[in-house]
């Protein structure tokens, strides 16, 4: 059973930087991909970025691209979120999720509050 475990968000000024991680457990072969999402306040959720498991390939939003960078350790089952240069509207609980399928996420965590102030 795949487990997801957020951690890292917090209290910034726009500009600076926050590192988010991804605690994965039970992660298989079968594992396509780890997405970051983010649902800002009073709007929709949107995907921000994924990393392929196997090949290590990423994806990025255009609103976030050049700005944040995922990563992953395969020796710790962890996935990174680098968010660079935050504006406000970056606010938004985070949340990663497994797929074991191309946009098929079924596995979340419970979400880390990221709160970017100007």
């Amino acid at each position: 059973q795949v487990k997801l475990v957020e951690s890292g968000g917090g209290l910034v000024q726009a500009g600076h930087s926050l590192r988010l991680s991804c605690a994965a457990s039970g992660l298989t072969s079968s594992t396509y991909a780890i997405g970051w999402f983010r649902l800002p306040p009073g709007k929709v959720r949107e995907l921000v970025t994924t990393i392929n498991w196997r090949e290590g390939t990423s994806w990025y939003a255009e609103s976030v691209k050049g700005r944040f960078t995922i990563s992953r350790d395969n020796a710790k089952n962890t996935v990174y979120l680098q968010m660079d240069s935050l504006k406000p509207e970056d606010t938004a609980v985070y949340y990663c999720a497994a797929s074991s399928a191309p946009r098929s996420y079924n596995v979340w965590g419970q979400g880390t509050q990221v709160t970017v102030s100007s």
